[in-house]
């Protein structure tokens, strides 16, 4: 409390002031470690986890020594670690130390996810990036922005900082805005329309299922062991990212379909009857697609989904359109807390469950939502869990932080009701 008091009484120039002070000197006490690696910053509202994995499974390959942050995990040279920060872009010198870590294990690149925030709070700053990427945008942080303009504006003050190579959705509705900043090459990806770019990455024949996603550039197939046809997006990206760096087609094939799944990101956890997806969808744009996806590619018997919204003030106008969302194609709609930080859990299930109306059915306990979800599931039914993917703990107030993980309360609530009753 005390500290978003002195924010709100601190000029804005001064806390930018700080935050790029910051950067610079943790980029001059790493010794600007970006110079040495070729940096990849993957932005956009959703899908920057997925793609930046699509990308380091590429390049690795291609026999490259790759560093990566996410929002799921932190890599360097192979080594891996769960990223437990609560925190996608790191600040106050810490991606300044992993890249010089990078650096010295001898890493070729490093992908990172780039978000709004740190862009706001100058942490994309003195990484020398030589890639910008973009995924989608779509409304997300308007409360924390102020304005989706501004929000914008935020993801188009990266793309304005890295002039070198830009890779852009063509498909996205907010395309010119972005391919209207100057970079050395542009390369443009999608399916449905076209624009002026150096190099076009036009995919062909999208097919998706409960299993996988498949389409054609140029004549070759390219398939992803993960569903969702949203997905065959992120593969584009990567395979544009693939085309600047040189990599030949036969790599990305190989890379694509050496994935097996992504954490959290349309995971399939129960498989047997009905089906079971984990993913870690929380804005209205991406419950819109995983929900597109499961309805018009796996035709479900019923749709089942459970659902929450994040605490700590985070985009209230958000929570009665997800729970609309949720009506729109669900059969059952079962809301439930998420990480309701210092916020009455029950508020934000009333908020969110307003949208959903007369199909919502509110059950505080996330366990208790799970276990109903599953119970009435039959064969042929498909049930989405949507708001945490893979992470591993539950935010409740003063802090405290409640061990959890979606997909193992899913296996423990469903060994209950189906194995060990019989």
């Amino acid at each position: 409390m005390v500290k978003k008091k002195i924010r709100k009484l601190t000029p804005e120039f001064l806390i930018n002031g700080y935050h790029f002070l910051w950067s610079f000197l943790g980029g001059l006490f790493y010794g600007f470690p970006g110079k040495k690696l070729t940096v990849i910053g993957v932005t956009g509202t959703n899908g920057k986890s997925t793609t930046v994995k699509l990308i380091t499974e590429i390049l690795k390959k291609s026999g490259k020594k790759v560093a990566v942050i996410s929002s799921i995990e932190l890599e360097v040279a192979g080594e891996k670690r769960e990223n437990l920060m609560k925190m996608t872009m790191p600040g106050r010198g810490f991606i300044q130390k992993f890249l010089r870590e990078a650096a010295k294990k001898e890493c070729d690149a490093a992908v990172l996810e780039v978000t709004s925030e740190g862009i706001r709070q100058y942490r994309h700053k003195f990484l020398d990036f030589d890639v910008a990427i973009i995924t989608n945008l779509a409304p997300e942080h308007i409360e924390s922005h102020g304005s989706f303009e501004n929000y914008k504006k935020a993801k188009g003050k990266f793309f304005k900082e890295v002039d070198r190579v830009h890779i852009l959705n063509f498909d996205d509705e907010h395309v010119n805005y972005f391919n209207g900043f100057k970079a050395n090459k542009k390369y443009g990806y999608g399916f449905k329309k076209t624009g002026e770019f150096d190099e076009k990455i036009e995919g062909k024949n999208l097919k998706a299922n409960s299993e996988e996603v498949s389409f054609q550039v140029e004549g070759q197939s390219f398939r992803l062991p993960i569903p969702g046809e949203f997905n065959a997006y992120n593969g584009l990206a990567a395979l544009s990212l693939a085309r600047e760096m040189k990599i030949d087609s036969e790599v990305v094939r190989e890379a694509f379909e050496s994935i097996q799944g992504i954490p959290g990101r349309m995971e399939k956890v129960i498989d047997d009857g009905f089906t079971v997806f984990v993913d870690y969808a929380f804005t209205p744009n991406a419950l819109d697609k995983v929900y597109t996806s499961i309805a018009e590619k796996m035709n479900p018997e019923k749709l089942i989904v459970v659902l929450g919204a994040c605490g700590g003030g985070r985009d209230k106008w958000k929570r009665p359109v997800l729970g609309k969302i949720a009506a729109k194609f669900a059969d059952e709609v079962i809301v439930t807390n998420e990480d309701p930080y210092d916020e009455d859990p029950e508020e934000i299930i009333r908020q969110v469950a307003k949208g959903a109306e007369e199909k919502a059915r509110k059950i505080t306990s996330r366990r208790e939502a799970i276990n109903k979800a599953l119970s009435l599931a039959e064969d042929g039914d498909v049930v989405v869990i949507t708001g945490k993917g893979s992470e591993s703990w539950i935010q409740v107030k003063n802090g405290k932080k409640i061990p959890w993980d979606d997909r193992e309360v899913v296996r423990e609530e469903y060994k209950k009701i189906y194995v060990n009753q019989g």
